[in-house]
Formats: C-alpha cells, structure tokens, sequence
C-alpha cells in the first residue's frame, strides 16, 4: 500500500497548484483523476471556449467596422475553428500527466473512493493512504429531468462538434447557455436560448443583463424567457422540442445548458463524514471538510463565491501554506471578476450596484455610457456602458459592472486598482499609454 502526506483527488487547476505546491515544500503527494488530465478548464471549458471565442470576437469587430473603415465581415469556418481547438486541447491530458511524472508527483488514473477507516482510499485495485485529503474534483454539467433527457447534450459535447447544425437549442441562459449562444449565432446557426426565468444572470446587474440579452436578439438570437422545456423527442434526423405551453419546434440538436453539479458521486463521503449539501461539499474558513483530515477546494465546495477557475488555483494555493505550516490564518478572498464572454461581455466585480443602492450613505454609483468616450467610439461599441461603485468617504472605487467589447480587459484593470486600494490621486499619479482603456481609469474615479 503506497502511503503519502496528502493525496489530491481532482488533476484540475486547482487541485494540480494543491499538489506542487506541496511538492515543493517537501511533502509526499499523491493525485488522482478519473476522467481528463488537466480538468474541465482546459480540456472543456474556458481554454477551448476562448479558442472558438476569439473568431467570434474578431468577427464582431468586424461588424461593428463596417462603414467606418472596413467592407465585409469575416464568416467562421467551423471545421477549422475545431480543428485549432483541438490542436489545443489533445494535448493537455498527457502534457498535464507528463508534468507530473517530471516533477516526480505520484499519479493514479481511476475512480477514488473512501474507505470507511478514514485514512484509506482505493483507486481500482490499488489501495492508497494518506494523514491529509483535499477533494478538488469539480462539477459537471446537469441534465435535466426532462421527458427525452437522455437525447440532451452538454457543453462538453458543444465544444467538440464536427459540424454544427443549422438550428440548435440551449436549455438556460446562464454563463454557459449565453457564450455558447454566441458562438453557434456567430458560425451560422439560428439558435434558440430558453430560460426557466425572466431574470437570467442573477448575481449581474439587471439592467446590463437586459441590455445583453436584447443585444444577443439584435444579432437574431431567439431568446425565450419564463419558458420551461417539458420535452425532447426525435423527429427524424432532428429533435422536436416541447414547452410548458404547449409550443413546439423542430432543432438540430439541444444543449442542457441550466448549471452545473458537483462531482461527488464515487467518492462516497459518507463513509468518511464529510458533510454535503446539493451545492457541494461544506468547509470552514480553513477549506476543512466536517472530516478534521478532509478538505476541499474549488467548484466542488459550496461556497459564495464564484466558481470559476482562476478561484480554485487561489484556493489550491491558500491549501498548500495551510498544509505544510501550522496556525495559518483563515482564507480570505480578494475581489473577484466575472465575466461572460462573446462579441458584446458582461462582466462585474467587488461591490455590485444593488449593494450600493442599498447602503447610499457608504457608496456612490456613477452609471456611465461610454459609447461617446473616444477608446468604445473608435471601434464603435454601441452597447459600452459602465456602473462605478465608489465609497463616499475615500473616493476609491469598490466595484463596477460593465457591458462592452472590452469588458474582460477594463474589469482586470479595475481589478487592479480596487485590490491595491488606489485612490483617484493614485491613478493620477501614473503616466499610462494612451489612448488606452487604463488611460481612462483616471475618469472612473
């Protein structure tokens, strides 16, 4: 039986940080995964989206130069769009195992399961144990229950077509629903997106949401909202969707594209007392599982906030001083960007609109349409427009919401200043390039 310091179940971004990061602090660690090498990021999710992404966003630049300066839009060539995704993402699983095996990090391919003594796991035939667990296996797409679910597909599905119809439906308007939106509406597909609610994107600011999805209907996407799919059923070499309604259409294929949900079955927590909930695995603010020896990490976690890749490193990070030292400090987080991507993004970070409206006595909003300042009209953004939260008693910006082509890059600008606490005289006090998007950070405050 091999026996190690801390086995990491989960080879994702976060889990593989947790591991060299103990690694190189001298312990014996140990990983296992169970599907791809590397996790859903890179295999199937931000890496390769962004890949189809950057046509789409070219393509959109395009469209919105048309008459100022520039004469027919580029039309995406699905097959080899794929084809550079793939060239990508075949070679993360043996790369990210080889990694591994250089660095001298033992790595078992298989399915982990707890034993109920606690210190044991067993993948396939082969016993393991370890004084330390960290649970860093992830979520994955739901599936609804549906009449016809067994004829969904997922994004993981999405991002590795060989052709994409002409007609494709997407079950939710969440992050994922509306990149992969997007993206099929940029290739040539008529695309119907269906939300269960009439408020997608909760945790974003309602009237940028609004805004975006009357944009994506602009570009002749069908958004469907308070719409609730009840069933999928073959229609010849289609699928014949059904609502709540009563009202039906004919669709290439459809997309289960309404959450996510953690990896936890297999594992059988239960055996070992790890608490969860449907949200995922509960911790304290040590990343500690019920289970004093158990801890957790990245989308698998139920936490506040957001699950997204770039979290579950911090997280992995944050695990390895808390591992190989004593008394560390709880975790506590920075302020974190979201975004969701296509030709026009969204994206939100620190304190949010709603918040400050509810506490006017502590933070300002400036709503501000930039479609006239000089960085959106020279590439004519139509839909650039910005929410700054400020705090009244230090001026400093504490949050923003944005809607633009260039949202993903300001938001990590303002990242910046709202980590490091800079004032307006701060930002003053720099000599940026300009015209840059960071030129205008001086005009925020």
């Amino acid at each position: 039986m091999a026996d190690f310091d801390c086995i990491v179940i989960g080879g994702g971004p976060g889990g593989l940080a947790a591991a060299y990061g103990l690694h190189e602090r001298g312990l014996k660690v140990a990983v296992v995964e169970k599907d791809l090498w590397g996790g859903t990021c890179p295999n199937r999710g931000c890496d390769p989206k962004k890949i189809l992404m950057a046509a789409v966003e070219s393509q959109g630049r395009s469209e919105a130069l048309q008459g100022h300066g520039l004469t027919g839009v580029p039309q995406i060539d699905w097959s080899s769009l794929m084809a550079t995704k793939r060239a990508y993402t075949e070679k993360i699983p043996t790369g990210t195992q080889g990694g591994l095996q250089s660095a001298g990090i033992a790595n078992y391919h298989g399915e982990a399961s707890f034993e109920a003594d606690g210190g044991h796991l067993t993948v396939g035939n082969t016993q393991l144990s370890a004084t330390n667990f960290i649970i860093a296996t992830g979520q994955a797409p739901r599936i609804p229950n549906i009449t016809g679910q067994e004829w969904l597909r997922t994004s993981n599905d999405f991002l590795d077509l060989d052709t994409l119809p002409a007609d494709i439906t997407l079950m939710g308007a969440g992050y994922v629903g509306i990149e992969l939106a997007a993206i099929a509406n940029a290739a040539g597909s008529q695309v119907h997106l269906i939300h269960h609610s009439d408020r997608p994107l909760r945790g974003f600011d309602g009237e940028l949401v609004t805004a975006l999805l009357k944009r994506l209907m602009v570009d002749g996407i069908d958004v469907q909202l308070d719409t609730d799919i009840t069933a999928v059923t073959p229609a010849d070499d289609q699928y014949q969707v059904t609502t709540a309604s009563g009202k039906t259409w004919t669709t290439g294929l459809v997309f289960a594209t309404a959450g996510r949900l953690p990896v936890t079955a297999g594992l059988h927590l239960e055996r070992v007392n790890v608490t969860t909930t449907a949200h995922g695995i509960q911790v304290n603010d040590h990343l500690q599982t019920t289970n004093p020896r158990v801890f957790a990490l990245g989308d698998v976690v139920d936490r506040p906030q957001p699950k997204l890749t770039p979290v579950a490193g911090f997280e992995g990070r944050y695990l390895t001083q808390t591992l190989a030292k004593k008394d560390q400090p709880a975790i506590t987080y920075p302020v974190i960007p979201a975004v969701v991507y296509g030709k026009t993004q969204l994206a939100q970070l620190g304190v949010t609109p709603a918040t400050a409206t509810q506490q006017p006595e502590t933070y300002a909003v400036s709503d501000l349409d930039l479609t006239s300042w000089y960085s959106y009209r020279r590439i004519q953004d139509a839909d650039a427009r910005i929410k700054v939260v400020t705090e009244r008693s230090t001026q400093r910006i504490v949050g923003a919401t944005m809607l633009s082509s260039e949202a993903e890059q300001l938001i990590n600008y303002l990242d910046f200043v709202i980590q490091n606490q800079l004032t307006p005289t701060d930002i003053d006090q720099a000599i940026l390039a300009y015209p840059t998007l960071a030129s205008d950070l001086t005009y925020f405050g």
